[in-house]
């Protein structure tokens, strides 16, 4: 599929191929947006907290996503930081260089994190919430299509700014995370897998958006004989959904489960299916956790041994400044999840449903030859085609959907570098004393979310992350995007090149997850260990190398994944 495209550089500097989150290529409209709010968040983010790194700059190249490291105040398109002396000079004797210096240290000493949880807490959730619902709750059958135009806009620009909220707490979460990891590898020397066990448990969000919305209908559906029948019953799925959405025991706990997660897509792009649209899925999950599946949660004894093990670790002069930096990440580690659902996750379904009701009534003017046409349109091409103007052919649509949903699982000739090579960051020692402990903090961070390991794989074992102890033999299920969901069945093991927050869905199914990309602090990551289910990531080829079906046995502890006779 890419082969017969060039691949040239969106601006001067080195550009990386953004694999942990989009490793295929993005609707025009989901581009459109992700320009408009990624960096911009990012940067209002790094200057509350003195980050040398001022943001990361998307592009896109044929759809895919590809990002550039710029630092603060370093000229456009520079290649790498200054040398020593210069980066020694600027942050010493340049103001804005010291202002952002003294941030640094005073984001610090001041816990500014917590002024930021807070604020988010009482006042920025809450608001994207109604907003949410607000457009979510909008019967879009009764709009005329001026009315559908002004929606779909409406949508772009809520996505755009919860794109731009998303990234606003980035270091919020980065720097004390971080700050967590740089000082008890050091005084430990442990993996940052094995140090970020003892967040297990402290992030209920990553279990789910509708975590307990969800225990509360099989609670009801558990108590009620009849509900249960409708479950366990064999009509199609939807039917099932039907059912249960009119018994007077379930009504209530399945409209409270779907108004959360129905409008929700599967993956980071408006181009992958929302949950609603997948009924059989939805009818699983809720079995699942009917029958018990799903986190297998530690009791407090477990926990709190888990802790002590690492404290142990600790040299004893620095087992105070262990547990006040404990204290920090255990109070941060949910916004990780939580900006991300409640932020840009829930407005791209909203704006999906927007351009397929567009799509609807453009398939029956004639205009498109399928409704989820629209998907791939820009969002000023789908409200001139509502108002009648004269838009992309449908021939071009289809065109922009082929290459979008191409079916591979890996995307080899799409160079992972484009421009000038990459040079690495500027060491923290580089900095005044002042700034150099958020610049570790940055820079372990982002580390331990894409650091991989080189491939040392064999047709027979593959090696990656050791992510969430345990071993466990299952049938490998090759999930390639969410139409492959419905083919997961109880006890399989997920294989993939990623997973985005929105597979909770199947997650409570799942024995073991192994993935193509991604490193302690990727979404399988921390979803592996808040559900206790052994996990790999990182491997580069799992889903070249294993096929659909075969038996696996996952080492959670080891990373290796051994396919078995």
């Amino acid at each position: 599929m890419t082969e017969a495209r060039v691949f040239h550089p969106p601006g001067p500097g080195a550009w990386e191929f953004e694999t942990t989150h989009t490793s295929r290529p993005v609707t025009t409209f989901t581009q459109q947006a992700t320009l408009h709010g990624f960096a911009a968040g990012f940067i209002a983010s790094a200057a509350r907290y003195g980050v040398m790194l001022s943001h990361l700059q998307p592009a896109f190249v044929h759809g895919f996503m590809y990002l550039r490291a710029v630092g603060f105040g370093a000229p456009e398109g520079a290649k790498g930081p200054p040398p020593k002396l210069v980066m020694q000079l600027l942050t010493r004797l340049v103001p804005k260089m010291r202002q952002r210096i003294q941030t640094a240290h005073d984001a610090i000493t001041n816990r500014v994190w917590r002024h930021d949880l807070a604020r988010w807490d009482q006042e920025v959730k809450p608001a994207a919430i109604a907003r949410h619902r607000a457009l979510q709750g909008i019967e879009l059958a009764s709009l005329d299509d001026a009315a559908l135009a002004l929606h779909v806009r409406a949508t772009y620009e809520h996505l755009c700014a919860m794109l731009k909220q998303h990234h606003d707490f980035t270091l919020t979460v980065a720097v004390p995370i971080g700050d967590f990891l740089a000082h008890v590898h050091q005084w430990t020397g442990k993996p940052a897998g094995e140090i970020l066990q003892v967040l297990r448990g402290t992030s209920k969000i990553s279990l789910g958006v509708a975590h307990g919305e969800l225990a509360a209908l099989a609670a009801a559906i558990d108590a009620d004989p009849a509900a249960r029948a409708m479950l366990d019953g064999a009509g199609p799925a939807q039917a099932v959904l039907d059912a249960l959405s009119v018994h007077q025991s379930t009504a209530g706990p399945l409209h409270a489960y779907l108004d959360l997660v129905r409008v929700r897509c599967l993956g980071y792009d408006l181009g992958s299916k929302s949950v609603g649209e997948m009924p059989e899925v939805i009818v699983r999950a809720i079995q699942a956790s009917l029958d018990g599946a799903g986190a297998r949660r530690d009791d407090d004894s477990a926990m709190q041994a888990r802790i002590a093990s690492l404290r142990n670790a600790v040299p004893h002069e620095h087992r105070a400044a262990f547990d006040a930096l404990l204290a920090e990440v255990q109070l941060i580690n949910r916004l990780r999840d939580e900006r991300g659902h409640y932020s840009d996750g829930w407005a791209i379904g909203i704006a999906r449903g927007a351009l397929r009701e567009a799509g609807r009534r453009l398939t029956a003017r004639g205009t498109l030859a399928s409704a989820d046409l629209a998907l791939d349109a820009s969002v000023d091409e789908i409200v001139g085609m509502l108002h009648g103007q004269v838009g992309p052919t449908g021939t071009e649509l289809a065109a922009r959907c082929a290459w979008r949903t191409g079916k591979t699982t890996s995307n080899p000739d799409v160079p992972v570098w484009l421009g000038a090579p990459p040079a690495p960051p500027p060491p923290a020692e580089w900095l005044p004393p002042n700034g150099r402990r958020t610049a570790r903090a940055v820079a372990i961070f982002i580390e331990t979310m894409f650091m991989e390991p080189e491939p040392k794989n064999t047709p027979t074992a593959l090696k990656g992350l050791a992510v969430s102890p345990g071993t466990y033999e299952g049938v490998a299920r090759l999930v390639d995007d969410e139409a492959d969901f419905g083919r997961i069945q109880r006890g399989d093991i997920l294989v993939a090149r990623a997973t985005s927050p929105y597979f909770n869905l199947v997650l409570p199914l799942l024995g073991a997850i192994v993935t193509d990309r991604g490193g302690q602090l990727c979404h399988a990551a921390i979803v592996a260990r808040e559900y206790g289910i052994p996990a790999v990531v990182g491997t580069r080829e799992a889903t070249r190398l294993v096929r659909d079906g075969a038996r696996l046995r996952v080492d959670g502890t080891t990373g290796e994944v051994t396919l078995l006779p």
